[in-house]
C-alpha cells in the first residue's frame, strides 16, 4: 500500500478546512436562514453557536483525526474503540447524503452563471428558476458539478485538494469583499444593516424554539461538522500543528465569509424591495436564486456583470466544500483497501449522482433531503462525536490537543470541560428541537 499523503504546508490544511467550511452553507443557506428567522436575532444566536459550540466540536474532530492518522470511519478502531466505528460511518453517510443534493444546487449555480451573462432570467426570475431547477437539464448540470468535484479529489491531497483550495479560498474572500463594498454604495441599502446587525431580543425571546435549532445546525453545516470531513482532513496533519490555533482561525474565517455573504445579499434585497421579501423570508431552496436574480434583472448590463461575479463566488465556494465531502468516502476506501484514488473518487461521484437525481428531478425531494440533514443527521453525528471525545476518550483527547502548543494545559482542561457539559447539552437540545420540528410538520415529498 502506498504511503499515506499529508498536507504540504500548515497553510494548505487551514485553507482546505476553510474551503470545506466555506460553501453553500454560507452563501446559499446563511443569508436566507437569517432572513427567515428574524435577521440579526438569528445572526446573534449563530455567532454564539459557532464559537461556543462549533469551535470545541471542530477541535474534537481534529483530535480524532490527527490521533488516529486515518480516515473518519477507521479512526475509532485505531483509537482502540471499535464499537464507536459506527460514528465514523454515520458521518460518512451524512456527508454523502448532503453532497447528493448539494451537487444539484451546484448545478443550478453553473446554470445561473451562464444565464447571468446572457440575461436569460431577467424577464421573469421566478419563472425561469422553476423552468431550469428541475428535469433533465438540472440532472445534466448536477452531473457536471459532481464530475468536476471528482477530478479535483482524484489528484489527491497535495496536488488536488490543497492546490485547488489555495486558489479558491482567497478568491472567495476577495470577491465577497468587493461585492459587499458595491452593495454598500447602493441607494436604499442603509436599513438592511440595522435589520442584519442589530438584534431584536424581544423577537428572539418569542421565537427561541425555532431560531435555536436552525442557528446551531447552520453552525454545524457551515463548519462541515458531523460529516467526517474535519476528521479526515486532520488525519493528514503532523504533531507539530497547533489544533487550537488552527481551529480558531478556521472558525473565524468561516464566520467572516458567512457574515460577508449576508452583507452582500441582504442589502441587495432591501435596495430592490425595501425589506426582505417573501421569497427570501421563506428560506426555501429557491431563495438565493430568485431573490437575488430579481435584483440583478433590474440592474440591466450591470446586473449581468454583478450576477456572473456573484454566482462565480458561490460556485467556487460550493466546489471547495464538495471536495471535502467526497474526500471522506474516497479516503476510507483508499486507506482500507488500497484502491486506485481516481477510480474510487469517480465511483463514489457516480453513486452520489444517482442519489441526487431525485433532488434534480423534483425540488420537493431536495427540500426533504435538506430538512432531514439539518434537523436530524447533523445533530446526531455531532452529538455522538462530542460524547466520544468528552466522556470516552477524554484524557487521551487532552494529550492530543496539547501537541504543537506551548503549554496548553489550562486551555485543554477548559476545552474538555466545555465538551462534557454545555456543548453536549447544546447539541442535544438542538437535536430535540429539530426532531420535534420534523415530527410536527414532516416535509415528505411523496405523500
Amino acid at each position: 500500500m502506498a504511503e499515506r499523503e499529508t498536507w504540504a504546508t500548515r497553510l494548505g490544511f487551514i485553507l482546505a478546512a476553510v474551503g470545506s467550511a466555506v460553501g453553500l452553507g454560507n452563501l446559499w443557506q446563511f443569508p436566507f436562514k437569517t432572513s427567515a428567522e428574524g435577521g440579526a436575532a438569528f445572526v446573534f444566536v449563530y455567532l454564539i453557536a459557532a464559537f461556543l459550540i462549533g469551535l470545541p466540536a471542530i477541535l474534537g474532530e481534529f483530535v480524532i483525526g490527527r490521533r488516529a492518522n486515518i480516515n473518519a470511519v477507521e479512526a475509532f478502531d485505531r483509537l482502540k474503540h471499535p464499537a464507536w466505528t459506527v460514528v465514523g460511518a454515520i458521518g460518512l453517510l451524512t456527508g454523502l447524503w448532503i453532497l447528493s443534493y448539494y451537487s444539484v444546487v451546484g448545478g443550478w449555480v453553473i446554470r445561473f452563471i451562464v444565464d447571468s451573462a446572457t440575461g436569460a432570467y431577467f424577464t421573469d426570475p421566478g419563472g425561469h428558476f422553476g423552468d431550469v431547477s428541475m428535469g433533465w437539464a438540472a440532472i445534466g448540470l448536477h452531473g457536471l458539478f459532481m464530475a468536476t468535484t471528482a477530478v479535483i479529489v482524484a489528484f489527491g491531497v497535495e496536488k488536488g485538494i490543497e492546490k485547488a483550495t489555495r486558489l479558491m479560498v482567497p478568491s472567495i474572500l476577495v470577491m465577497l469583499v468587493g461585492l459587499a463594498v458595491y452593495a454598500f454604495t447602493l441607494d436604499g441599502s442603509g436599513p438592511a444593516y440595522g435589520y442584519y446587525l442589530s438584534p431584536d431580543f424581544d423577537y428572539l425571546a418569542n421565537n427561541f424554539g425555532s431560531i435555536v435549532p436552525f442557528a446551531v445546525s447552520q453552525a454545524f453545516f457551515s463548519l462541515s461538522l458531523g460529516m467526517g470531513a474535519m476528521i479526515t482532513y486532520a488525519s493528514y496533519l503532523g504533531d507539530d500543528d497547533s489544533l487550537p490555533a488552527d481551529g480558531s482561525l478556521i472558525v473565524v474565517l468561516n464566520t467572516a465569509v458567512g457574515l460577508l455573504a449576508g452583507l452582500v445579499v441582504i442589502p441587495l434585497l432591501f435596495v430592490q424591495f425595501g425589506s426582505v421579501p417573501d421569497v427570501a423570508a421563506g428560506g426555501g431552496p429557491d431563495a438565493l436564486f430568485v431573490g437575488v436574480s430579481q435584483v440583478f434583472a433590474d440592474l440591466g448590463l450591470a446586473g449581468r456583470v454583478f450576477g456572473v461575479a456573484f454566482f462565480g463566488v458561490v460556485l467556487i465556494a460550493a466546489l471547495s466544500s464538495a471536495i471535502s465531502l467526497l474526500e471522506v468516502a474516497t479516503s476510507y476506501v483508499v486507506d482500507n483497501y488500497g484502491y486506485n484514488r481516481p477510480v474510487t473518487a469517480f465511483g463514489f461521484a457516480g453513486a452520489i449522482f444517482a442519489l441526487g437525481t431525485l433532488s434534480a428531478w423534483n425540488i420537493a425531494w431536495l427540500g426533504w433531503f435538506d430538512s432531514l440533514a439539518y434537523s436530524v443527521l447533523l445533530p446526531v453525528s455531532v452529538l455522538l462525536v462530542v460524547i466520544f471525545v468528552g466522556w470516552v476518550y477524554g484524557p487521551e483527547a487532552v494529550d492530543e490537543i496539547k501537541k504543537g502548543t506551548d503549554g496548553g494545559g489550562t486551555f485543554a482542561t477548559a476545552w474538555l470541560w466545555s465538551i462534557r457539559t454545555y456543548v453536549l447539552a447544546g447539541v442535544f437540545v438542538t437535536l430535540y428541537l429539530g426532531v420535534t420540528d420534523i415530527y410536527a410538520a414532516p416535509p415528505i415529498p411523496f405523500l
